[in-house]
């Protein structure tokens, strides 16, 4: 292997937006009987930080043993919903055409690095059919940690495992919508591409420190040379 590329999901290969609100509102309730009276910010989290921001703030312990209850009723509620997720998101322009380009690429292992729960991230993607072009087994998802830089380090150790090479910084592209996720690749010395599909634009991303800055993965021609430049 050559390239790994590792992707983002929400606003960068498709759209639920306000969903992940309405999910944890439900969650809680389950998790705690308490209605959910703090909304966290969502983007660029991961839903380590973001349980333990909502327990926190509804005056519940949130120590491991709290936030897996709460993730285990976050996954129940997702599963609820999975049959009407077509029609509760879409794929963003581009997003199928791309994976499917890198995909049939020599050399190139593809992943995502996500602050979603790993079966809630395989969900959001089968429902528009992306999913076969990703190896979800060697993912970083948003139940390891935090912060996400863990979640790009763990990516690319099970990648390099599974591929019995060493991924190189400058051999990994990080792909995302918010400073975040670009943040999260440099802390590493990848490549970081930001694509302003979120509430980031151009401008913002390219403050960030993003190396590519693209305005969506529509032009799938430019997207693969600016991902395997």
């Amino acid at each position: 292997m050559e390239t790994l590329v590792l992707w983002d999901l929400d606003l960068t290969l498709v759209d639920y937006s306000g969903l992940g609100g309405t999910w944890y509102a439900e969650a809680l309730i389950n998790a705690v009987g308490k209605e959910l009276g703090h909304v966290p910010s969502f983007p660029g989290r991961t839903e380590r930080s973001l349980a333990r921001e909502i327990l926190a703030a509804h005056g519940e312990p949130h120590g491991d043993e709290q936030i897996e209850r709460l993730f285990a009723e976050l996954e129940a509620v997702v599963l609820a919903a999975r049959p009407a997720l077509p029609t509760l998101g879409r794929a963003l322009a581009g997003a199928a055409e791309i994976l499917a380009a890198l995909d049939g690429r020599d050399g190139v292992a593809q992943s995502v690095v996500t602050g979603n729960l790993p079966s809630v991230a395989t969900w959001k993607l089968e429902a528009f059919d992306l999913h076969q072009h990703v190896d979800f087994a060697i993912g970083g998802y948003g139940s390891l940690s935090d912060h996400r830089h863990d979640l790009v380090e763990v990516a690319v150790a099970r990648a390099s495992a599974k591929h019995a090479c060493a991924f190189a910084p400058a051999s990994v592209v990080v792909v995302g919508d918010t400073p975040a996720d670009i943040a999260a690749g440099r802390h590493h010395g990848t490549i970081t591409v930001g694509v302003a599909t979120g509430r980031y634009d151009v401008d913002d991303l390219t403050a960030a420190g993003a190396d590519i800055v693209l305005p969506d993965l529509a032009d799938t021609p430019a997207v693969l040379s600016s991902l395997l430049r």
